[in-house]
């Protein structure tokens, strides 16, 4: 096992597991750590002993979203520097599976939503929470949502709040299945590609990414969709009344996790 400040990585039957480790923050997403998958997904890409990728969060969370302290004075390069670790997921040549053990929200939705199949915990729960905080979705999350579950549904989530628990994020197409040891759930699917040459794995997820919208290239419709988020982003992030939910924020709660939430 390689490990680092906030990011663990293991291999397992010729599966790599990726575990964001900042259970105290509950896995708040930052550069550093942004940085850290970024190697991650590297490491397991370039070693030809790994079929397949699992991406889970340490302690409750999955992922909580982002640090509010560095989000509240990002600028475009900074906002692209905490999507950078999710874009690593979502551009991985590897398939992958987010085994999503708590709560992904804003920017851990994104996480969540960056790999190709998500398993469900019994308390996982997919919240965008963009709207609630006054910001507007990043990272190309509507893209994303819309792909994983339609226009409707994801619609509901961003323009009125709507978040799933694993029943839920089943029924909606958000998650393949809900199983009580997600990342054990995660490496029985994974058996299929550790066990078929990697080649043909590798060139399977390829074809997957050039004929879901013949003409084009998925990755490039996500990067065209967060440039076409970030600038009302970073506007919005930008604005008094967002500083002045943060400022509410820091006085409510002194703890550290009050720094967690969503990019």
């Amino acid at each position: 096992m390689t490990t680092s400040s906030v990011v663990q990585y293991r291999v397992e039957n010729r599966v790599a597991i990726v575990t964001v480790n900042d259970p105290d923050r509950r896995n708040a997403v930052s550069a550093a750590m942004s940085i850290q998958l970024r190697a991650a997904i590297a490491e397991a890409e370039s070693d030809s002993g790994v079929h397949a990728l699992i991406v889970t969060g340490a302690g409750k969370a999955f992922c909580a979203g982002a640090d509010l302290s560095a989000l509240g004075t990002a600028t475009e390069e900074g906002l692209l520097r905490i999507y950078d670790g999710f874009m690593a997921i979502a551009e991985c040549t590897l398939p992958t599976i987010a085994a999503v053990n708590g709560a992904a929200v804003g920017a851990g939705l994104n996480l969540a939503l960056a790999a190709d199949v998500r398993i469900a915990g019994p308390d996982a729960m997919f919240d965008p929470r963009f709207q609630k905080l006054g910001i507007h979705p990043g990272g190309g999350a509507s893209w994303m949502l819309q792909r994983a579950v339609g226009p409707q549904m994801a619609r509901a989530a961003l323009l009125f709040g709507m978040k799933f628990d694993a029943t839920a994020a089943v029924q909606h197409g958000l998650a393949l299945q809900v199983a009580d040891d997600p990342v054990a759930a995660a490496l029985e699917l994974a058996a299929g590609p550790a066990s078929a040459p990697r080649e043909t794995v590798l060139a399977t997820k390829v074809s997957m990414r050039a004929t879901a919208a013949p003409g084009s290239i998925d990755t490039d419709l996500h990067r065209l969709a967060l440039r076409t988020e970030l600038g009302p982003q970073a506007i919005s992030i930008a604005s008094p009344e967002f500083a002045a939910r943060l400022a509410a924020r820091s006085t409510r709660r002194r703890h550290p996790r009050s720094s967690e939430v969503e990019a």
